[in-house]
Formats: structure tokens, sequence, C-alpha cells
């Protein structure tokens, strides 16, 4: 019997899903999470052997879950399962330890399949996001995603500065380089040019 975990902000979705997945005779669905915090608390209490983990939860990331289960509940294999068919948010997933990526268009029989795949300790990735994955990566360092993600916040340089410990010529300097990178013209051009990707 494969133990399954399924985190999943939105309640119908959710419950669909763990009624499909309860008709399988391999597949117990042991707990069920609307957010971030909840999914690694259940994980943590359950033991799941998959956790079928949606991208963008509230109070923590589909993303920071796996990073988290993947250090503390390592037997745990991951599954991104997202509306995003982003190229950087697949690079983020196989960075922060997932075993598939998996897109809500998908048939109930392709999900099984992945989540059999998975437990046999298989990758699966999506071979167009791959592609797309590996010919257009993000051009931005770990500091200039940091940065971006305090002015999506709406921070001031000088805010910025304080937050990161740098002077407010070094956070000039780096959006300089951001700017020039995405070929954008302003911060707020280039927070929405990295979520667009998923780099953000």
């Amino acid at each position: 019997m494969i133990r399954v975990l399924i985190a999943e902000d939105q309640t119908l979705v959710r419950g669909a899903l763990a009624a499909l997945l309860a008709m399988e005779e391999e597949i117990e669905v042991v707990a069920e999470a609307a957010d971030g915090e909840e999914a690694i608390n259940q994980a943590l209490a359950t033991h799941p052997d998959i956790a079928l983990v949606d991208i963008e939860m509230p109070k923590l990331s589909g993303l920071s879950v796996i990073e988290h289960l993947s250090d503390h509940e390592p037997s745990c294999k991951t599954l991104i399962l997202t509306t995003f068919a982003r190229p950087g948010y697949l690079q983020r997933a196989i960075r922060s330890g997932a075993s598939g990526y998996i897109l809500k268009d998908a048939r109930i029989e392709d999900v099984v399949a992945a989540i059999f795949m998975a437990h046999r300790g298989q990758k699966i990735f999506n071979t167009e996001l791959m592609m797309d994955a590996m010919t257009d990566p993000n051009p931005l360092t770990d500091r200039e995603i940091d940065i971006l993600r305090l002015v999506k916040a709406g921070l001031s340089t000088r805010d910025i500065a304080a937050r990161l410990y740098l002077s407010e010529g070094t956070i000039r300097n780096y959006m300089s380089e951001v700017l020039a990178k995405l070929a954008v013209q302003s911060r707020q051009e280039a927070v929405r040019k990295t979520e667009e990707q998923g780099w953000l």
C-alpha cells in the first residue's frame, strides 16, 4: 500500500483528487493539507511514502515544503502537481529534490502512474518543459533573486540594503545587472518577468 499526502490549497481540487486516488486499491490517502505549514506537519505526523504538492500555497510554497521534507522526511518522495508550465519552476523543483512535475490537466491515470513510478524511485518530468528548462536557463544569481523577492514585497533600496547588510550602492549595482540580464527597464518589469518564468 502506497501512503499518499495531498497538499493543495483549493478545497475542491484537493477533495476530488483524494476521492479519485481512494479508488485505487494500492493507494491510501493518509493526510490532506491546505497550506505549506500544514503539509509539513502532516507529513511529519503520518510519514507518507508520496507527497503530492501544489507549488503556490499559503504560508509556505510547495518548493519550500519539498526542501523541508528532503531534509526531515527523506523517505517521502515528492511530486509537484501544478497548473504552471514554467521552466523556472521545473528547474527549482528539481533542485529542491522533487521526484516529478505533473500538470493539473493530466489524466488521473497519469497521476496514479506517476505515484507508482516515484515510489519505485523513478523521476517523472514533462519532456517539453524539460527541453524549455534546458534551453532557457535562469540567468540570475541567488543573491539577485533574493533582492527581487524584496522588491516584490515593496521594500525600497535602502530597506533592501539594511535587510541584506549591504550598501545601497551595492543593491543598485545588483539591480543594474538584473535589468541588463532580463532586458527590462524597471524593477517592476524585472519582478514580472521572473514570475512569468517561474524563477521567483
